[in-house]
């Protein structure tokens, strides 16, 4: 009796199994930054909501103690006063020509310079840039009083020329911004336009101006606001005729005993600021992507 191989039985497939999902682990919330930028945020804009609360003042709440926070009757007429007491309008349009002046001529020096320093070779080049940076150790109050003398001499108060001036002589910080900036850039957008037969003017006019839109809008920015803000310069340089908003505030917004309304003045300081306020939030987004793009490369 002979054996029969039995042939094994084909097994069925097994099934494929389903890959196993991934669980995707949820960041908890972390709950001590929020409180953190909370507290910040509370920081930086509390002296700003403490100004409105006081233009809305009257003058007796203004010295009333216990100090009131919150005015009892907004008075929405020390915004008019603030508008009418003085030539308001006039002296905004010193600021802004003084300002825009002034971010116009440091932004487009400082680009320059900044490509010198990133894109040409020169000996002593990283000495230059060191003694460069080196400046903006210096305090500017202690130029000042020498700047003021220099321009008396030439005859160059009341005018608006010292900020041209200054303009043309770029920043040095400005100037460290541009030069991270171009030194990125690859090395064959310069060699093509080199073979095209572009000097190095049409090569930083065509080709890397352009290319810096996000450090242009910065530097404008922070010049404006620089130049907007300053108090010191304007009431050196300048009459009461030829001065910025932020000195003319100062100076006016008086009742019939010469003493401080300081309630209008309150109004008049919370109007002063609104123009900067604008130009960031319309440049905001070109400031933060020129702070990570540039401010990290060498």
């Amino acid at each position: 009796m002979t054996a029969t191989a039995q042939r094994p039985e084909k097994q069925a497939p097994l099934a494929a199994t389903p890959p196993r999902r991934v669980r995707k682990r949820r960041k908890k919330p972390q709950v001590g930054l929020y409180i953190l930028v909370l507290v910040l945020s509370v920081f930086f804009v509390g002296p700003f909501v403490w100004l409105l609360l006081a233009a809305l003042k009257s003058p007796g709440e203004w010295t009333a103690l216990p100090v009131q926070i919150l005015p009892a009757q907004p008075q929405w007429d020390n915004f008019v006063h603030a508008l009418t007491d003085m030539n308001f309008l006039g002296y905004t349009g010193n600021s802004l020509t003084v300002s825009l002046t002034y971010s116009v001529l440091v932004t487009l020096s400082s680009a320059a310079v900044g490509f010198g320093f990133a894109r040409l070779r020169a000996p002593g080049k990283g000495v230059l840039f060191i003694i460069l940076l080196s400046t903006m150790m210096i305090p500017q109050i202690l130029t000042l009083l020498p700047t003021y003398v220099m321009f008396s001499q030439i005859g160059l108060l009341n005018t608006y020329w010292p900020w041209v001036l200054w303009g043309l002589a770029s920043s040095a910080y400005l100037v460290f911004l541009f030069r991270q900036f171009f030194a990125a850039m690859p090395r064959e957008l310069e060699d093509a336009a080199i073979i095209d037969g572009a000097g190095w003017a049409r090569i930083f006019f065509q080709i890397f101006l352009p290319l810096s839109r996000p450090v242009l809008i910065t530097s404008f920015l922070l010049s404006f606001v620089a130049s907007w803000g300053d108090y010191i310069a304007p009431a050196l340089f300048l009459d009461l005729d030829h001065t910025t908003l932020a000195v003319a505030i100062t100076a006016w917004y008086r009742d019939p005993h010469d003493n401080v309304v300081p309630t209008v003045q309150a109004a008049a300081a919370a109007l002063y600021v609104v123009p900067v306020l604008l130009i960031f939030l319309f440049a905001q987004r070109y400031f933060i992507r020129s702070a990570l793009g540039s401010g990290i490369k060498g």
